[in-house]
């Protein structure tokens, strides 16, 4: 944690005081968004002048993974929708007299010379309890720049809830209960702020990274007609705007009501919420989602598709809370156990699932989509992953780490979560899971119409 870790609750907006009359610097992470944006409304707030800046090199938009997996840096994909997420961002901040500095450098660095520049007092930023992103805000706070970080990720506040995160239940479902059992309610969302401060004068002449050439650098993308989450359509851009016109369109249709009953199917973009993109990169607040899935539900009445919705979003706070409570233990090959045998991890093999090669029909048609779309159902996720560790027994962070290079929805959470998930070496009870791909295939592509579309059979 920073030396300056606040609460949901507490990094609600603050009333402006004379003595925070500044400049401050907002650091956006894996929160590019203006509205329920706690942690940046309280900068703007408690100062004269605001830089907003994005860091290009930074945890939330690099890849992590260890070399020894391979050489691998976030996809075209990945990238684009990043760029979208940016200029969106950019573009809400211009029309109120602002702008986002975008730099390139490890933040630590770039980050404290850009203090010193425009002399903000501080910089202001989100929490991430990962271990990259913890590492690169300790090495910030090193080089002496005070350093305000929030939690803001989670449905709920981590105080609020009926029991400390170091005592977090050890399995989902008594979570589940445990929350239904204290009654706790989830933090309203904030609206974005009416306005903000200016831009520090020594700011002006600060070098930044130009996003439309950066984008442009990608080239145009091809769209691809088989996509399940076509992001080059605006209706799926990546932003917040677009973000904000999907979650009213999604819950203006009875799409909602349809989630249980559709949320395995394996490619369409009506089978889940396809919100999974804006979360991930901030664009939306999980807040924000269950504010608009209650309004739903006051509108047409309790369901089971927008239930099992919500334990979806439970499970995105759970995963959040086990990085409070366990950190870099997560990112250890035997995660949570306390002794797991070695793992036999073959690089040539590991290419081939990578690729689609491995042989298997449905698994190689959902790596064949992972390449062309950056994108992959849930249910097609876990699949991979299973075959990856229980029948290629490789690594599951050699898996984890090409889902992070991949996937245009990547969520460090959720990504670390369920992947230790399948492979056993998180909370479950039960030891992993291991998933019959011919089984698979019978129940979710019976007449092969998913394997004929990435031709594989």
């Amino acid at each position: 944690m920073s030396n300056t870790a606040l609460s949901v609750a507490a990094a609600a907006a603050k009333p402006p005081r004379k003595a925070d009359m500044n400049t401050l610097m907002y650091w956006f992470r894996n929160d590019l968004r203006l509205h329920d944006n706690p942690a940046f409304s309280q900068a703007a707030a408690q100062c004269s002048t605001l830089l907003p800046v994005y860091c290009l090199d930074s945890a939330s938009a690099a890849h992590n993974g260890e070399q020894r997996w391979g050489v691998m840096q976030p996809s075209l994909h990945r990238q684009r929708v990043l760029y979208d997420s940016l200029i969106d961002l950019d573009t809400q901040l211009r029309a109120m007299g602002s702008a986002l500095t975008v730099v390139n450098g490890p933040p630590a660095e770039i980050l404290h010379k850009l203090a010193r520049a425009v002399n903000a007092t501080a910089i202001h930023c989100e929490t991430i309890a990962a271990t990259h992103e913890q590492s690169e805000l300790d090495k910030l706070q090193h080089t002496g720049v005070e350093v305000v970080s929030s939690w803001q990720s989670t449905l709920f506040d981590p105080e609020a809830l009926p029991f400390k995160v170091q005592d977090l239940p050890a399995v989902y479902t008594q979570f589940r209960r445990a929350l239904s059992r204290g009654d706790v309610t989830p933090v309203p969302p904030m609206q974005a702020p009416a306005q903000l401060p200016p831009l520090p004068k020594t700011a002006h002449g600060y070098p930044t990274v130009y996003l439309v050439n950066q984008l442009a650098m990608l080239g145009d993308g091809s769209p691809e007609p088989r996509s399940s989450l076509p992001y080059l359509q605006a209706e799926f851009a990546g932003g917040e705007r677009a973000g904000l016109a999907h979650l009213a369109r999604y819950f203006a249709s009875e799409l909602p009501r349809q989630y249980k009953a559709t949320r395995n199917r394996l490619t369409g973009t009506d089978f889940s919420s396809k919100l999974s993109g804006w979360l991930a990169s901030g664009a939306l607040s999980v807040r924000q989602v269950a504010q608009a899935m209650a309004t739903y539900e006051q509108r047409q009445g309790p369901n089971e598709g927008t239930e099992w919705l919500l334990l979806e979003l439970l499970w995105r706070d759970y995963f959040r809370l086990l990085h409070l409570q366990y950190g870099a233990k997560l990112f250890r090959y035997r995660g949570l156990r306390d002794k797991v045998p070695p793992v036999h991890h073959d690089p040539a093999q590991f290419t081939r699932w990578c690729l689609g090669r491995t042989g298997e029909p449905l698994v190689d048609a959902a790596m064949h989509e992972l390449l062309a779309t950056g994108y992959l159902s849930n249910r097609l996720r876990q699949v991979v992953a299973s075959y990856l560790i229980h029948e290629l027994s490789g690594d599951w962070r050699a898996g984890a780490a090409w889902f992070e290079a991949q996937l245009i929805d990547y969520d460090v959470y959720n990504n670390q979560g369920n992947w230790l998930y399948i492979a056993g070496m998180g909370t479950d009870p039960r030891g992993g899971r291991r998933f019959n791909v011919q089984k698979q295939a019978l129940d979710h592509d019976p007449d092969q119409s998913y394997q004929r579309l990435w031709q594989t059979v």
